[in-house]
């Protein structure tokens, strides 16, 4: 995985074999408060979306000490495996080898990736409306609820309020290609 300072990123990762590694509300809770004891300083986070069987995470980097960042990564990974795994009398490894990181270089992929995080659950048929999907930065983006692990500078930048966003959102459900999809 290769990052550099001052860049924004899509970092995701799978479950081996399609299982779930979020199988209760407490599972998603508990990630999402490792994630952000690990990473608060070192990544500038935009959007997420939890799914049951893999992550999706909008950043920036905001360190230089990249080898530090990715060594947190897996940390934080095998910490909540090792918990998952006592938790429900499972053995081995749970995510996939290697978390990906693709790098977003274009401000039209930026806000499109934005979107598609957030309509994951959508496209899984787990929800029908984008806010009802808790483990997903939309609601707190959207205006919906008032979380705080993610920056909402992309959507005060890019949109002229919470409403447009939630327009916006709502209107390009339809419009992500494929090709995005992950």
């Amino acid at each position: 995985m290769e990052l550099k300072q001052g860049h924004y990123y899509h970092l995701y990762n799978r479950s081996n074999g399609q299982e779930l590694i979020f199988r209760t509300s407490e599972n998603y809770i508990y990630f999402l408060k490792n994630f952000r004891a690990r990473f608060e300083v070192t990544l500038n986070t935009f959007a997420y979306c939890l799914m049951p069987t893999h992550f999706h995470f909008l950043v920036k980097i905001n360190t230089s000490h990249i080898s530090e960042l990715k060594r947190q990564i897996g940390i934080l990974l095998s910490a909540y495996s090792k918990a998952f795994n006592n938790s429900f009398e499972r053995n081995g490894s749970l995510f996939q080898q290697h978390t990906k990181a693709k790098p977003i270089d274009d401000l039209d992929y930026l806000i499109t990736l934005l979107t598609y995080i957030h309509q994951n659950p959508i496209r899984a048929n787990l929800v029908s409306k984008l806010e009802d999907w808790p483990f997903s930065s939309y609601p707190d983006l959207a205006g919906l609820r008032n979380g705080s692990l993610v920056d909402k500078t992309l959507i005060e930048t890019h949109f002229n309020s919470k409403i447009e966003f939630r327009k916006f959102s709502e209107r390009t459900i339809s419009k992500v290609k494929s090709k995005y999809w992950i």
